[in-house]
């Protein structure tokens, strides 16, 4: 059961939103402190298990932020990707709520530099994220969305946003993004040999799905291993941009679902209009 407060705050999530965008920032501004343009010295990082990097920036980030989510919804358990890595799972078996982190999406860029890196808060009612924050710290851009309509992209550098969605497919052809560091390049060739392609961009991180939510691509092929935090903030941008993220078989991805430790099917992320044969 939810606390009165909790019912309240959950009932308006455009309120909600402000909230988690504020914590995002205040996370991107910790990783920030650890954020070196010249890449980062190997003494400063370690190797987790499943191989990928991990730095103090990952680790101070998420403490901070399920500190804050905890704070605003006490009741409403949070699921965040280094704690799940160190074996400290939180159950949320029972509720209809919980939260999806990852403090740190795009850590190879991180430590190697590179500023497409993001903090990414995701709601998740039932399966479905109902509300996404991502940010990007060293690029100052951040994206969010709650519910149908309401997607939007803010700008640090002038402190303004603007609502964006997605685009109808050109008829000159599709933008396609792609992982900067990850991905089956042999199986996305042969998935886009049936397309007609315009053009082919890679970025890192979870930048990949806001950039077909704010009609800068109109399409994400993944074939690979990817985490539920790694997509849950983002797929709900998109779906408020007018998007979604689908498995190979078309269905809409779910998260939470029982003994799938928090992975992702491989999926597509596109706009609602663009039609896949």
């Amino acid at each position: 059961m939810h606390s009165e407060s909790s019912l309240k705050l959950l009932g308006h999530p455009k309120a909600l939103c402000n909230m988690v965008r504020r914590i995002a920032v205040q996370a991107g501004d910790i990783t920030l402190q650890y954020f070196d343009e010249s890449g980062m010295d190997r003494s400063r990082y370690e190797i987790k298990s499943d191989g990928s990097p991990l730095t103090l920036a990952d680790t101070e980030a998420e403490h901070f932020i399920v500190q804050e989510l905890s704070r605003l919804l006490p009741d409403v358990p949070v699921i965040g990707e280094e704690s799940m890595a160190r074996g400290e799972a939180v159950s949320i078996s029972g509720y209809d709520y919980f939260w999806l982190v990852d403090p740190l999406d795009g850590t190879i860029q991180f430590k190697n530099g590179d500023p497409e890196y993001t903090v990414n808060i995701a709601l998740v009612h039932q399966g479905v994220p109902v509300l996404g924050v991502v940010y990007a710290p060293a690029l100052g851009e951040l994206y969010a969305g709650c519910g149908t309509g309401t997607a939007l992209r803010w700008l640090q550098k002038t402190d303004k946003e603007r609502s964006i969605k997605t685009r109808k497919p050109p008829h000159a052809g599709l933008t396609v993004v792609s992982s900067k560091s990850h991905g089956d390049e042999a199986r996305l060739d042969q998935f886009l040999s049936s397309h007609k392609v315009a053009r082919r961009m890679t970025v890192g991180s979870s930048l990949k799905i806001c950039w077909v939510a704010a009609g800068k691509a109109d399409l994400y092929p993944r074939f690979g291993q990817t985490s539920e935090w790694d997509t849950a903030a983002a797929d709900a941008v998109l779906r408020a941009a007018g998007g979604v993220v689908e498995d190979m078989d078309g269905r809409p991805l779910v998260y939470g679902s029982d003994g799938r430790a928090f992975r992702n099917p491989e999926f597509i992320a596109r706009a609602r209009d663009l039609a896949l044969a």
